[in-house]
């Protein structure tokens, strides 16, 4: 697999984080290459690192030491101007709590990135409206979050993530807040969007559901990888 084909590179990462007089590590010299088109999923019980790795990765939040690239950019040569544009442009985020902007409609909030980005009212209205399809939630763009399902926010969620097109989604603990059935459901229209759009996922999550349907489990435990099924065919 050639270089152009690794989205996210990160090399001997270490995340040390200070609780008044202890250095607590949530991560201990992490090595994890992530391949464009892939469904991964970070597994691994409560403290095991996958959010604080997820955030690194998302430029949320920078490392004690080593490195991360995401789609061949290093982050740590980034000033906050063009982290944020990274964020904007490169990186689409799914959250555990949906994070969407109350005031605003569903269709709104689907089209909330695409106006920072500055994109022409015609594509965006024609863009918002696939999404929305793809989703399905045709029907419900002016819905506020309020009038939405917990499993209907989170698409919305998903919508809003995937349109920019980014090189990469990051969700976390994405069906946390959902039940079985709504959360199986979500899994399945992100693996639908990542096999045919394309859409490379990493996940954090213990969810079974996401495990189940994920290519690749890294599975954390104390900061270190303890197993990868990318390397165990």
């Amino acid at each position: 697999m050639s270089e152009s084909d690794i989205i996210v590179n990160a090399t001997g990462v270490k995340k040390i984080y200070r609780q008044g007089s202890v250095d607590v590590p949530a991560l201990r010299g992490l090595d994890l290459e992530v391949h464009r088109g892939e469904f991964a999923v970070l597994a691994g019980s409560s403290g095991s690192g996958k959010t604080t790795l997820l955030n690194l990765i998302g430029a949320l939040d920078r490392p004690t030491e080593g490195t991360i690239e995401v789609d061949g950019r290093d982050l740590a040569r980034l000033g906050s101007r063009e982290l944020a544009r990274m964020r904007l442009e490169r990186i689409g985020f799914v959250f555990q709590a949906y994070n969407l902007v109350p005031v605003l409609t569903a269709y709104e909030n689907a089209e909330y990135v695409l106006l920072l980005q500055g994109v022409p009212a015609e594509q965006r209205q024609k863009k918002v409206n696939d999404l929305l399809r793809a989703v399905g939630l045709e029907g419900m763009a002016h819905r506020r979050p309020a009038e939405l399902s917990g499993g209907q926010q989170q698409r919305v969620a998903v919508a809003r993530a995937i349109a920019a097109e980014p090189a990469l989604v990051l969700a976390d603990e994405p069906t946390a807040n959902l039940d079985s059935r709504t959360g199986t459901e979500l899994v399945q229209l992100m693996r639908e969007l990542n096999q045919q759009r394309g859409v490379t996922f990493l996940f954090s999550s213990h969810d079974p559901k996401v495990i189940d349907h994920a290519d690749r489990v890294i599975q954390l435990q104390d900061g270190q990888i303890l197993s990868d099924s990318a390397g165990e065919a």
